[in-house]
């Protein structure tokens, strides 16, 4: 659509000519370097000088050399804005109207055509702006997409909060369009390299609720913002400019939340969000800099299905549990003696139990007539003897928990050999680190650096973890989720070598699949079969494959967390390695981490070696 503005703007350059005001050079530049220009045209400075547009679609410029010219840009478009009111919503006053009412502003411009601007109005007149709500599903491991979260943005009318309509209102959402079906692992590499387009799209808030809250059983936390309606219109306008228009999405930097902050400083002038973000924007990183902007009023909570089933399931007794799992798979149950025998306030909390089992189960499920049927059965029942209301404790806030950036300093021993340890994690959470407003048992780790500083002044390179992501989700009699783990990257392993006690540094991916189980609200026992590709010069086979396991404990302690680990794997060459290890971390405080760590490692190749390090984690971004 923008292209076909160019030969029109050629056709009408006489008439734009005499109507346009002419600007000198000092205020062309002046305006072109104002922060709401490079706003509006998503810029930035380069990498050696000059400017370039996070844009990546020659269709939103109307300069030739508009992605890398502010100035061309608006020169271009303030002449565009003067083009002949005939044009209707091809003008650029249609196509622009955020650009249009910023220029008409500042250069005070009375004299501009009148297009009708139809299609424009009639969208923006359907959304209704008056204001917004952040909106962040939190992280959700089993979805390669979600694992940070993410963030979108709500629109609402006039009338939303105060009749209570938030359903009828809009979503914002910037995300990757991906068209056939991609594996997680290419996916996961696309998105790393900018491989996927990003485009806007504002759908039905009800369609983004149900596919967080139902499809993936997430939490949704909603951070109404104090924007005036004024400031969320102008903000709805350069969406409407951005209609259509790729940029190239990347999962770390260039993401859901970075372009959500850079519409907030269109919606408000002067704010400067993205500035912090120049290598990783992680969601709980960009909820936590609009708080602290001094832009949110109001913090609402809405529990997922699954964390309303498990509250709803938790003051039941284990044979409790079990009437529930049978009511949910036959409403005939109701009429059996062993659930009646039960007092009926014990009665109203099995049944809206197994009420919420069903649903939870139908998550993404075509609907059938039996589940319906049964569905309306406890409904009845549920009618004539309801439960008291559920009552959910709020967990902590994403945007209270630690930053994501670690940085990492350690001093310790290997054998007798004494060392230094320096460390760099650029994102963002592991089993130890500090806990609050991050689910027990849940680890993502990318790009996590150790550099080690033996004595003598010999430097090696420790650790590379290019991932490093573990799900440890309790099983219940309810729920049966798996546990898994997936890492990859370099590390040191005990080996053969010249210098006595030094490891090998091998590459390697690896992996697992268990169960984990909840034996106290701070106690998890964790068990997985686990298989290893490695590549260590001391093997003859290029690439050598095992089978292993990984077991352990997880506890929340009152100093902070404790891992007991015991690891084993067993390779096809007959080297078989065996490690022991213990890790506490004590909560200095949200964004300072103390950390002892012991292990031992058993191998075919070595004589066993003992490590021990005590380090400190500083959490910033």
């Amino acid at each position: 659509m923008f292209k076909r503005l160019i030969p029109l703007l050629a056709l009408c350059v006489c008439a734009s000519a005499l109507a346009q005001p002419q600007l000198s050079d000092a205020r062309l530049q002046q305006l072109a370097t104002d922060s709401y220009w490079l706003s509006l045209g998503h810029y930035e400075t380069g990498k050696l000088s000059g400017w370039r547009s996070h844009v990546d679609d020659p269709k939103f410029f109307l300069a030739a050399t508009g992605p890398s010219q502010p100035a061309a840009e608006l020169s271009t478009t303030l002449a565009a804005l003067y083009a002949p009111a005939n044009l209707g919503d091809r003008h650029a006053q249609c196509v622009f109207p955020a650009r249009t009412r910023w220029l008409r502003a500042q250069l005070q411009l009375q004299d501009l055509p009148q297009p009708a601007c139809a299609e424009f109005n009639t969208w923006y007149q359907d959304i209704a702006p008056h204001s917004a709500v952040l909106i962040y599903p939190a992280a959700y491991l089993n979805s390669p997409s979600s694992m940070f979260g993410h963030t979108l943005l709500r629109i609402d009318q006039a009338d939303s909060d105060s009749n209570n309509t938030a359903l009828l209102s809009y979503a914002l959402n910037f995300g990757a369009f991906i068209e056939g079906s991609d594996n997680s692992m290419l996916y996961a590499w696309k998105g790393l390299m900018g491989g996927y387009p990003g485009l806007f799209a504002l759908v039905p808030y009800r369609e983004k609720l149900a596919e967080y809250t139902r499809l993936e059983n997430r939490d949704l936390w909603e951070y109404r913002l104090n924007l005036t309606p004024e400031e969320t219109g102008r903000m709805i306008e350069h969406v409407w400019e951005l209609k259509q228009i790729r940029f190239d999405y990347f999962f770390f930097d260039e993401n859901c939340s970075y372009r959500l902050l850079e519409l907030l400083q269109v919606a408000r002038p002067g704010l400067q969000l993205t500035e912090d973000f120049q290598l990783t924007a992680i969601p709980t990183d960009t909820v936590k800099a609009v708080n602290d902007a001094g832009l949110v009023k109001r913090i609402d909570y809405r529990p997922s299905r699954e964390r309303e089933l498990q509250s709803r399931a938790a003051p039941l007794s284990a044979a409790e549990q079990e009437q529930l799992l049978q009511l949910a798979a036959g409403s005939e149950q109701l009429d059996q003696a062993a659930f009646k025998a039960l007092p009926r306030e014990r009665q109203a909390l099995v049944q809206d139990g197994a009420f919420r089992l069903l649903r939870y189960q139908a998550n993404g499920q075509e609907r059938d007539s039996v589940t319906a049927q049964r569905s309306f059965e406890l409904l009845q029942a549920i009618s004539r003897n309801p439960p008291p209301p559920l009552q959910i404790e709020r967990p902590g806030r994403p945007e209270d928990g630690h930053d994501s950036r670690t940085w990492q300093l350690g001093a310790g021993s290997l054998g007798d050999r004494a060392f230094a340890e320096y460390g760099l994690r650029m994102a963002y959470h592991d089993l130890e680190d500090n806990l609050h407003g991050f689910p027990l048992g849940a680890q993502i780790e990318i790009l996590n650096l150790k550099v080690r500083q033996y004595q003598g002044n010999d430097w090696q390179l420790q650790q590379l973890d290019l991932a490093s992501i573990r799900s440890l989700t309790p099983r219940n009699q309810l729920l049966q989720p798996l546990s898994w783990q997936v890492r990859g990257g370099l590390e040191r392993v005990p080996g053969t070598s010249d210098q006595d006690g030094e490891e090998t540094l091998v590459s390697h991916i690896s992996g697992g699949a268990g169960g984990t189980w909840q034996l106290s609200d701070e106690l998890l026992a964790f068990s997985l079969g686990t298989g290893r590709l490695e590549h260590n010069h001391d093997f003859a086979p290029f690439v050598a494959p095992g089978l292993g396991f990984d077991t352990g404990l997880l506890w929340r302690n009152p100093l902070g967390n404790l891992r007991l680990e015991a690891a084993g794997d067993y390779f096809a060459n007959g080297e078989i390695r065996r490690r022991l290890s213990l890790n506490q971390q004590w909560e200095v405080s949200q964004n300072l981490g103390l950390r002892l760590s012991a292990e031992r490692q058993f191998s075919q190749l070595t004589a066993p070696t003992n490590e021990l390090m005590l380090e400190l984690k500083w959490y910033q971004y």
